[in-house]
């Protein structure tokens, strides 16, 4: 395998444990965040944005959010890129 194989991206969905989940407001619309999208950068550090629902209901616009500086947010981010790691290692290959 060529050691300059160039991999763009590298990203994982993690679903939000309920205690975790919050508020936040776009466009007047107040969401429920239940998703984070974790991406891997080229450099090693991991970038987090949010997405949930409206709490109104119906489907609503897909937006993204910043993640609060949060501890358990943080670690939450970081079991879930080491378990991705884990997955990602351990491919079977082409199923």
């Amino acid at each position: 395998m060529s050691s300059d194989l160039e991999v763009s991206a590298l990203a994982i969905n993690v679903t939000i444990p309920e205690a975790l989940r919050w508020t936040d407001t776009r466009r007047d619309e107040a969401f429920t965040l239940t998703t984070l999208n974790v991406r891997l950068l080229p450099d090693g550090r991991l970038a987090v944005k949010a997405y949930g629902r409206p709490v109104a209901g119906g489907r609503g616009a897909y937006v993204s959010f910043p993640v609060p500086d949060e501890p358990a947010l943080a670690a939450l981010v970081a079991e879930a890129a080491d378990r991705a790691a884990g997955l990602w290692a351990a491919h079977r290959g082409l199923g």
